[in-house]
């Protein structure tokens, strides 16, 4: 098991978004979690990412989140890929040396960096925009980009809020074939949504928030 919540409450700003919820995520799931607008769906993923702290059981891996040190939520991190809502590429770095930077921090030398960076961007179809700046690229290209930065390093798990909100159609799409991809090479994939994608075509777990309450629905 990757993720085990019981009795999981979060807060955020002081108040209570998440309350008394129980839940299971397995290595290579794939799980879409919907609610609406302030439903807690961002909470609930900074919570699995070490930002907010847990009340009640939150364990990842073989860490409890509610006690987790500093040193080890380090650690922890090296085995996550996040995509974040406005993508956090650094924006004085080209679009290469974004995606090699979860390598430097495993200590990958620069040379082999580059090559897996090169051969990852082709995948998400953007080898012709490895010496473009963040600026330079659509939001779709930077999603992309983003993505190709949380799968370089083979995490076990991504972690993906609102990917494809503002995408247009294409870039949508793209985005949403990418995760399967990653999920098809074994990571798990938590994707934040308002609501499901129509027509896609992977199994996959649907957790719901609603009122505080985590849900999963068949």
């Amino acid at each position: 098991m990757l993720i085990k919540a019981k009795n999981l409450s979060i807060a955020y700003k002081n108040q209570f978004v998440i309350r008394d919820s129980s839940f299971s995520v397995n290595e290579g799931d794939f799980v879409f979690l919907t609610g609406i607008s302030g439903s807690g769906k961002t909470t609930l993923i900074k919570s699995i990412y070490g930002e907010l702290k847990p009340y009640g059981l939150l364990q990842i891996g073989p860490y409890d989140m509610s006690k987790i040190s500093k040193s080890k939520l380090t650690k922890l991190r090296r085995h996550m890929g996040i995509v974040f809502q406005d993508y956090k590429l650094i924006p004085e770095w080209n679009i290469l040396k974004n995606v090699m930077l979860p390598l430097f921090i495993k200590g990958f030398d620069k040379k082999e960096a580059e090559k897996k960076a090169i051969e990852i961007l082709k995948k998400v179809k953007l080898s012709h925009k490895i010496d473009k700046f963040p600026r330079e690229l659509s939001g779709g290209e930077q999603q992309r980009a983003a993505i190709a930065r949380a799968i370089i390093h083979n995490p076990a798990i991504i972690l993906a809020d609102e990917p494809i909100s503002g995408l247009d159609e294409y870039s949508a799409s793209l985005v949403m074939e990418l995760f399967i991809m990653a999920n098809k090479m074994g990571i798990a994939v938590i994707i934040a949504s308002h609501s499901l994608p129509t027509d896609f075509n992977i199994k996959y777990r649907h957790f719901h928030i609603e009122k505080g309450k985590v849900y999963e629905l068949s």
